[in-house]
Formats: C-alpha cells, structure tokens, sequence
C-alpha cells in the first residue's frame, strides 16, 4: 500500500536519513532548513511517500500564504525537490498525486520546483511536461529560488592530483596565502559568526548586493552549524579576522554557501586557501561532490561576473546547469494572479517606496 503524507515527529529521524544518503538528497530539502525558513515566514511541510510503511520519496514543501484579502491561499515551493528516483515515473507519479491532495488542504496554487537535476535530462523534462509542469522564471517578489548554474568539484582523487588539476594561478594564489601566514580556522561561536556578518556587510556594500539581515545567520548557526550540518570557516592574518566563508554539509555532498572579504589584506588571497581547507574538510567528512554554487549563465569575458565565473573554474570545477524551475498548476485564476498581477503590485509598492524617500529626503 502506497501513501503520501506530512511526516509525523515520530518519522522524522527517518525522513532525515533519507534525504541524507539519497543520491538525490540535499540540505534545502531537509528539516532543519524548513525550520531555517519558518523563522523567514515560511511553513515547512516534509511530505513523505511510504510504501508498506517505510519512505521511498520525499519533498520538503515550503508554505507561504498569499496577500489575497477574503481568501485562504498559499504557494508551495520544494528547492531541490524531489528527492526520489527520478526516473521511476510510477513511484514520481504517486507522489506528485498524493501531493496535490496536500495542496488543496493548504489552498496551494500552485507547487513550483526547482530540482537538482541537469539540462541535460530529456526524460526529466519530457515527464514533467507530460505531467502538466510548465517551465517559468523566478516570480517578482519571489526569494529563495536556487541557482541554475554552478560549478561542481568531484572531490574522490588525493588532494595531491586536485591540486595538480587546478588552474596554475588557483594554485600560485592559495600557496601564496600559505607563505604570507593566512591562517584558516573553524569558527566556533556566535561571535566568530558575529565577526563574519560583518565583514560579510563590508563584501555587500563593497560588491553592491543586498544580504540578509542577522537573524537569518543565528538561525543558520543554530538550526545547521550547531547540528553539523554546516560549518563557517574564518581567515586570519596578523591576528586579524579579514574573510570567512559558510559550508553546507549532507551525505556526500558539500556546497560553499556565503563568503565574505574585507576590504583590507585582499592581496594575500585568503578566499583561495579558504576554498581549499574547505574541499579538504569536505573530503575528510567523506564526502565526493563539492558544489561552489552560482555563476552566471553567461560565460562571456565582458560579463561583470566573468571574474566569479573564473574563480571557480580555477578549482577545476565543472560548470553544470540545472533544469531550473518548474510550476505545476492547481489554480489557474490565482496563478494568473501571482504572475500577472502580483507583479504589477509590488512593482508598484516599490515606486511608492521610492517616492516617499525622495519627498522625505527633499
């Protein structure tokens, strides 16, 4: 007998060893990072597909309800979800059924998903498009969808043939680090995590993104870090904290999430031996894949990102794209809504934002 389900606490331990040794288990589809989200508004809801009882699928469900006045109504997001045999279509049809059922309790309109499957995937794709899936972009006021390139590391060979693999300049830059006495250590309390948001906000208005505010960070430390699921990694030189950098940590499997560099010392290319230590931990966690996560889809030389693009394939890494994401529709009329209308409001919202800085500044 097949069933879907939220897991109940008694099945936790057993959806996490799950999602922990699946080849297609990742940190986002997790426990512990649902209760990273819930703290950012998000409901987290990890369905599982028992078959006699024990899991043979799974999809952490992210919640969040929609600002429709009268109206009870929500989308479910899975980043990096599913976690199943993807190509085992009967098994993938049963989950995404039973998850529908879910989804009509929650007033979901629609589930969108961006799994960690490569381009590549003709089955993938055709499955999801015979099965109703529509391929989109990321919605305007959308936060959290995931990259859909990066740059992958198989990390199996000694580190002597990886760094042998390496770009020359990659491995002049992170001996060069060694020379002039960058140490890297493993931090070990909120104020070391403390010391990297704030070099993390001098990379911010230095590089001119937007991060997230503190709060986001301690649930990270507490939720992750604490349960060793991640690990933040600090740069010294001459006795002062000058970058840092996040890992994530499941199975066999690792992803460099932030880093952060000050503005002072760049010379002695810490973030280079930063990456390093950081394969090296990976490997001695066991772990076979490193992930240096986002770049550009755009390789060109005159892309203002080419520099993080170069970086990266330094390590040797293998540029991959991802499927990207993917919308299944249980409500036409509010899915029009959240993609043709929604838009429009918050575009709106920002302009009125933007007026009433300029009055208040003139």
């Amino acid at each position: 007998m097949i069933s879907v389900r939220v897991a109940e606490q008694s099945q936790f331990s057993e959806y996490h060893q799950f999602i922990a040794t699946h080849p297609k288990g990742h940190i986002l589809q997790t426990l512990e990072w649902g209760e990273v989200k819930r703290k950012m508004g998000w409901v987290p809801l990890p369905v599982g597909l028992y078959e006699e009882g024990r899991i043979k699928g799974a999809i952490l469900i992210l919640k969040r309800r929609l600002p429709i006045p009268g109206f009870n109504k929500s989308i479910f997001y899975a980043p990096r979800g599913p976690v199943a045999d993807i190509h085992d279509h009967n098994l993938l049809d049963h989950l995404f059924k039973g998850l529908h059922k879910i989804a009509r309790e929650h007033g979901a309109i629609f589930l969108k998903i961006d799994p960690d499957i490569e381009q590549s995937d003709e089955a993938f794709r055709s499955y999801l498009t015979s099965r109703g899936f529509r391929k989109t972009s990321t919605a305007e006021g959308f936060e959290g969808v995931q990259p859909t390139c990066v740059f992958r590391l198989d990390i199996t060979p000694d580190e002597e043939i990886l760094l042998e693999q390496m770009a020359s300049k990659t491995r002049y830059n992170l001996r060069l680090a060694q020379r002039k006495g960058v140490v890297i250590r493993e931090a070990r309390d909120k104020q070391e995590l403390e010391r990297f948001y704030q070099i993390l906000k001098e990379t911010a208005e230095r590089d001119r993104f937007l991060i997230r505010n503190y709060s986001y960070f301690e649930e990270i430390w507490e939720q992750l870090v604490e349960r060793g699921l991640a690990k933040l990694f600090m740069a010294e030189y001459q006795g002062q904290d000058i970058a840092g950098t996040l890992a994530f940590i499941l199975g066999d499997k690792a992803w460099y999430i932030y880093g952060a560099s000050g503005n002072e010392y760049r010379n002695v290319m810490p973030n280079y031996l930063l990456q390093w230590t950081m394969i090296k931990w990976a490997k001695d966690n066991g772990c076979t894949l490193y992930d240096f996560r986002g770049v550009s889809g755009d390789i060109s030389e005159d892309n203002p990102l080419y520099g993080l693009y170069r970086f990266k394939k330094g390590f040797a890494a293998i540029f991959t794209e991802f499927i990207g994401e993917w919308d299944l529709v249980y409500s036409p009329f509010f899915y029009w809504l959240w993609t043709g209308v929604l838009p429009i409001y918050y575009k709106t919202v920002r302009r009125v934002i933007r007026w009433r800085k300029k009055l208040a500044h003139d």
